[in-house]
């Protein structure tokens, strides 16, 4: 089963790594015995980077039993009975309704079909063809009518409309399906952001989703994508977006770490240097973050992305036993940004893991001496 950038295919952050990462690689790759470059994760219990699971940013071995035993047999069921069981407004339900979507669209890529032969995905047209009004197979369907847009159009073009313009009126149907479920019209704000509604249109989408999960992580995430420059909205708009969300964040949640997501759609915007990373922004984000995982509810499904982000931003910073710290959390699983912008997201993690132990070795510090 292979469903890589399975549950934030949707958001498509157009961040390109610098060269530094690559020059930055063959350094590791050629340290002599000895240097602090040459520190071994394995030594921390660390995974091996062909081991390291690309379709996920965390566990969640329900999604991932049933994944597989839809991909085997071709039979929905399980897949709408995980669903239906699953909290219509928690963040879990999104990222399984995520989960299926890509599956559905990875297969159908890698076997588009032909004489004889039957396109990949094929459980999902039979399961919205034998239960029409299955909520969850509905809400699968308007994702991975977004999903196939950004995959294999292009932005702007008459395809890419025509795939947008189907997606949103599945996303009309699967809400008329479950009234109280925020999950289609989280769905619906990728479709904003292709279709390029007005802010007066995508302001009243945005308010259908506070009425019925106000602090949903994940919905905040897929807004931030509309307000930034690149999209309909400018740096200042995603910032002040961005640190609203944090500013009414109640205690335990990780809205407070909206900030640095923001930080980091802009980061092409910026100058990438050493110092940026020290900045008062960046700093001020970090700490945000670090605030909203150490309050944060251990079982938060959202709690790794905000994690692998931060590896990401104190290895850059070289705040070495910081990263460490958030890597033996997060070790194994690589499905989160920023990774799965790379064509090789496990070799793009295992690069910044190897960084973050060579700097904290280099300063002293052991396998002993992290705490577990």
């Amino acid at each position: 089963m292979e469903i890589l950038l399975v549950l934030w295919a949707a958001l498509m952050i157009g961040f390109v790594l610098v060269p530094f990462l690559r020059r930055r690689r063959g350094m590791l790759q050629q340290v002599p015995a000895g240097h602090p470059d040459a520190a071994d994760p394995a030594n921390y219990g660390f995974a091996r980077q062909e081991e390291l699971d690309v379709r996920m940013p965390g566990p969640d071995q329900d999604l991932l039993d049933v994944l597989d035993l839809v991909q085997r047999t071709q039979d929905y069921r399980a897949a709408s009975q995980l669903l239906a069981g699953t909290e219509a407004a928690g963040e879990r339900r999104w990222q399984r309704v995520q989960a299926f979507a890509g599956a559905a669209s990875l297969e159908l890529q890698q076997r588009p079909g032909g004489v004889g032969d039957a396109p990949g995905g094929q459980w999902l047209r039979v399961w919205r063809a034998e239960q029409p009004k299955d909520a969850g197979g509905a809400a699968v369907h308007a994702e991975f009518l977004v999903q196939q847009a950004w995959r294999t159009a292009t932005p702007g073009t008459d395809e890419f409309r025509i795939i947008m313009e189907e997606a949103k009126a599945a996303c009309g149907e699967a809400a008329l399906l479950a009234p109280g479920d925020p999950v289609p019209y989280i769905v619906e704000l990728s479709v904003a952001r292709g279709l390029g509604y007005t802010q007066p249109e995508f302001e009243q989408l945005w308010l259908k989703i506070l009425d019925r999960a106000p602090n949903h992580m994940g919905a905040h995430l897929a807004a931030l994508h509309y307000w930034c420059e690149k999209w309909h909205g400018s740096r200042e708009q995603a910032y002040g977006f961005a640190e609203a969300a944090a500013a009414r964040a109640p205690e335990g949640s990780l809205l407070a770490a909206m900030p640095l997501f923001a930080v980091f759609e802009h980061l092409p915007e910026v100058n990438l240097v050493t110092g940026f990373y020290e900045s008062e922004v960046v700093t001020k984000a970090i700490h945000g973050a670090l605030h909203a995982v150490h309050s944060a509810r251990p079982d938060d499904p959202m709690l790794a992305h905000v994690r692998h982000l931060l590896v990401f931003f104190l290895v850059r910073a070289e705040r070495w036993a910081e990263a460490m710290n958030q890597l033996i959390h997060v070790d194994g699983h690589v499905g989160a940004l920023p990774w799965t912008l790379s064509p090789d997201p496990a070799a793009e993690f295992a690069v910044y893991r190897a960084l973050a132990v060579a700097g904290y070795e280099a300063n002293g510090g052991s396998p002993a001496s992290l705490p577990h």
